[in-house]
């Protein structure tokens, strides 16, 4: 059995342990106060509603767009004091991204989860400084890596001193411009021997696979196969779903192909407590070899 991650926001409570899983979920990026203050408030009347403890997800900064010209969010600063007010406001934890060592610090003083992004899971730097805030570090898989990996991963975090992590699987590159999620790394990523997460949404991107009027290029998404991946991952077992979400995905300024509508939240999550439920996902088959005999 794994280890249990612990937050401490109003109220203590273990999410390795919770049943059937967690919720790490919010849009992409702060787009502004009001819209951030919006969407909290719905996601966490949902949450509460089908009975799942929520981490609130948002990003003060998007660093590896694909575009220089894309929206990016507010920044460090004003970014970490909306996601404060938020968590106060609300009394729900925080779950933000980090690009660089230096934002640990500073981060760490807000947030209850650290997300180390997909493509900086090897950075030992960033890794070890993300470990050193005592907070819970939430790593997600490269989009280039085995799942073998997140095992060197987590062991980096845990030897900076810091046993609490969980571990993200978000697709693997399928050529240039798709991605595909292999339900296999769902149990051989669980050799990081902590929380195991899916992310439903970023799993359905399509990098840099959308040609923009301008000649330029941008991501690209496949937002109707996210019940799909989600199903799939509840039945396998993990311990958490990480799914954006958004009330206006059509004209949100990030990732909006892959952002779920606010609308039909409740209703998928209804779906996947039911089937998280049933499954024995969470518990190992013992396969029995010995001859079969009548």
């Amino acid at each position: 059995m794994h280890q249990q991650c612990y937050i401490t926001s109003s109220r203590f409570y273990s999410v390795g342990a919770a049943e059937p899983f967690f919720l790490l979920a919010g849009p992409n990026v702060i787009e502004s106060e009001e819209h951030i203050f919006r969407m909290a408030k719905h996601i966490k009347h949902v949450a509460t509603k089908v009975g799942l403890p929520l981490v609130f997800k948002s990003s003060f900064d998007k660093a590896n767009r694909t575009s220089s010209k894309s929206f990016r969010g507010p920044g460090l600063t004003e970014g970490l004091t909306i996601l404060e007010k938020v968590k106060v406001a609300y009394d729900i934890p925080i779950i933000t991204d980090v690009h660089e060592a230096s934002q640990c610090e500073e981060v760490g003083k807000v947030a209850d989860i650290i997300q180390i992004p997909a493509f900086l899971c090897r950075q030992t730097d960033l890794l070890v400084a993300a470990a050193k805030t005592g907070k819970i570090i939430n790593i997600k898989k490269g989009q280039f890596c085995a799942p073998s990996v997140m095992v060197n991963s987590a062991e980096k975090v845990r030897l900076a001193g810091n046993p609490n992590m969980m571990v993200c699987e978000r697709g693997t590159m399928f050529g240039y411009n798709d991605l595909i999620v292999d339900p296999r790394n769902l149990e051989w990523i669980r050799e990081a021997n902590c929380p195991v997460v899916a992310d439903v949404t970023h799993a359905l991107q399509q990098p840099a696979g959308r040609k923009l009027d301008d000649g330029g290029v941008a991501s690209g998404g496949l937002r109707e196969l996210i019940p799909c991946i989600a199903r799939t991952a509840v039945a396998v077992g993990v311990d958490g779903i990480f799914m954006e979400v958004h009330d206006d995905p059509s004209n949100a300024p990030v990732d909006g192909p892959t952002q779920w509508p606010l609308r039909h939240l409740e209703e998928l999550l209804v779906e996947l407590v039911a089937i998280a439920r049933v499954s024995k996902g969470k518990q190992r088959f013992n396969i029995d070899l010995t001859p079969y005999r009548d």
